[in-house]
């Protein structure tokens, strides 16, 4: 089934509830897990040209919260007894993930899933989705409660 799995971790409650779910697809199938923090890249990246002056400390700061997020998601597996392997990338999330899922060779990505209006899907994108179109193996995303049909359902 799936050898290699990697789950694509933030640190939101969506996060902590796919970081679970994959912990247990993974134990279950005695796949190899690991967990990926991308963090967002600096907008003097964006720049073509730019030769302005951002100190090291203020271009760090993002790869210092991902790896802190990174970190806690490590932690909160190995308490409960799973073994993971964890890697930080910057860049674009959809780009990253695929690019490490390829270099893994992993058969599965496992990410958090937050409903959004249409509005805010359009405003902001998907990373999900934008994931599910690109993504070189399957995707398996996790919903959390308050997402799923019949939690939508009940509260209509």
């Amino acid at each position: 089934m799936y050898k290699r799995i990697l789950l694509a971790y933030n640190g939101t409650r969506e996060g902590r509830i796919a970081l679970f779910e994959c912990a247990e697809i993974a134990s279950f199938v005695k796949a190899e897990t690991h967990l990926l923090a991308v963090a967002a890249p600096s907008m003097s990246m964006y720049v073509e040209g730019f030769e302005g002056n951002v100190s090291e400390q203020r271009m760090a700061q993002p790869q210092k919260l991902m790896k802190n997020v990174l970190a806690e998601g490590l932690a909160a597996l190995t308490q409960r007894g799973y073994a993971v392997t964890g890697h930080v990338a910057v860049g674009e999330p959809v780009e990253q993930i695929c690019r490490v899922a390829t270099e893994l060779k992993c058969d599965l990505i496992v990410v958090g899933h937050k409903k959004h209006s249409r509005l805010g899907r359009w405003w902001r994108g998907s990373i999900s989705s934008n994931l599910a179109d690109h993504a070189p193996c399957s995707v398996l995303i996790a919903m959390t409660p308050h997402d799923t049909p019949q939690a939508i359902e009940s509260s209509a």
